[in-house]
């Protein structure tokens, strides 16, 4: 099931895609991206991340990647933004961009107020 480019896109679906906008990141290395972008505004739990991991998947905005890790025993999945899913960003920020404008002339805005 592909996302139009045009919808909005979820919380979690956005700062997945911002955190590996840059780089590969495994899972932990994702959600610690996403408090660190939000400031910590917005927590994601391994839950809502490997749920909307596996999602992005399916819709081919993120793949996954096998890379061997520093630990001779340990194997950590990696997830890289696919071209797809670098559009489906670029088209999500160019979608706030138009609502950060909107709301920014309707704020300059001075209405009358009914009496």
């Amino acid at each position: 099931m592909k996302t139009p480019t045009n919808a909005p896109l979820s919380t979690a679906t956005l700062y997945i895609l911002l955190a590996l906008a840059s780089e590969d990141l495994h899972g932990y290395g994702i959600i610690q991206e996403v408090t660190r972008q939000s400031q910590g505004s917005y927590r994601m739990g391994p839950g809502t991340l490997y749920d909307n991991l596996k999602k992005l998947m399916d819709q081919k905005l993120v793949m996954d990647v096998a890379r061997a890790s520093l630990a001779k025993d340990e194997d950590r999945r990696f997830y890289r933004i696919t071209p797809a899913g670098r559009a489906a960003l670029s088209a999500e920020v160019e979608r706030l961009q138009g609502v950060v404008a909107t709301a920014q002339s309707r704020l300059r805005e001075r209405r009358p107020r009914n009496a």
